[in-house]
């Protein structure tokens, strides 16, 4: 019976790992493949053709667009991080029926699709004149970050010990002061877990981006990329390319942060 077990676990992360793998090494059998190049997208080239690289970088303005994914994502982030720390601090330290409705209230969030709220919202940003802007689009992702990002810090906050709280406020720290100087510290682990999840989510959009930043010289990699779909053509070795490096500065943050990402997912997740 444990034998049969293993089997099935061994056979399930075939599949899962194949699910992943596959579309990867299609992304890189067409970023190196010429645009006359007609063999099976299975086969990998014989040769080396970069052009399909340089004509992305140039083509999509792929230099501006990485400038542009860099100050959003990376502002976006540190106001996730903060706003969200703050914010569940206090969730997770007083259990009143006020905190708790908040908590559940923040929570509840998770489930409205972001793109249900799209109408109303693109329309609002054209009265406040916050499109083609980047506090615009920042606060858009800040917003629809924070609730993932409470849960998680709230779940790991509750499994610091109370005492250190105490021990801090009898040597005379104020909240403010005990926060950031004994319980923030302690946070790495699930910091690191949001810094990965809000970080790939905001890198990567899409849904938002297209509608909220339409000026050339606001757009992101996601955006600038799309531009080589069209109705009677499509350039899939350049997309495949620009994907490749686009996603190359986020896989190495991810890369340098996982082992802190897995103890903060299980710790701020699971305890919660």
């Amino acid at each position: 019976m444990k034998a049969y077990k293993k089997w099935l676990i061994a056979i399930g992360s075939i599949i899962v790992i194949a699910l992943h793998t596959i579309p990867f090494y299609i992304l890189l059998t067409s970023s190196f493949k010429a645009a006359d190049d007609l063999s099976s997208k299975w086969a990998f080239p014989g040769y080396v053709y970069l052009d399909n690289f340089l004509n992305a970088w140039n083509e999509a303005n792929l230099g501006r667009a990485f400038i542009n994914n860099i100050l959003i994502t990376g502002i976006a982030v540190v106001l996730v991080v903060a706003s969200g720390s703050l914010a569940a601090y206090p969730l997770a330290r007083h259990q009143t029926k006020w905190n708790k409705f908040m908590y559940m209230l923040f929570i509840s969030v998770l489930i409205v699709p972001p793109l249900a709220i799209l109408v109303p919202l693109y329309r609002f940003y054209v009265d406040i004149h916050a499109l083609n802007t980047y506090w615009g689009i920042i606060l858009i992702h800040v917003t629809f970050n924070l609730p993932i990002t409470i849960f998680l810090f709230t779940g790991f906050i509750g499994t610091i010990p109370k005492d250190l709280d105490e021990a801090g406020m009898i040597d005379g720290s104020s909240r403010v002061g005990l926060f950031f100087r004994l319980i923030m510290p302690l946070l790495k682990p699930v910091t690191a877990t949001v810094i990965i999840l809000a970080g790939v989510a905001i890198w990567n959009d899409y849904q938002f981006s297209v509608f909220f930043l339409e000026k050339t010289e606001v757009r992101t990699i996601t955006v600038s990329l799309a531009k080589f779909f069209g109705q009677y053509n499509s350039n899939i070795g350049w997309v495949a390319a620009g994907s490749l490096m686009g996603a190359l500065p986020i896989t190495l943050v991810y890369l340098a942060l996982q082992k802190q990402f897995i103890h903060g997912l299980s710790s701020g997740a699971v305890k919660g």
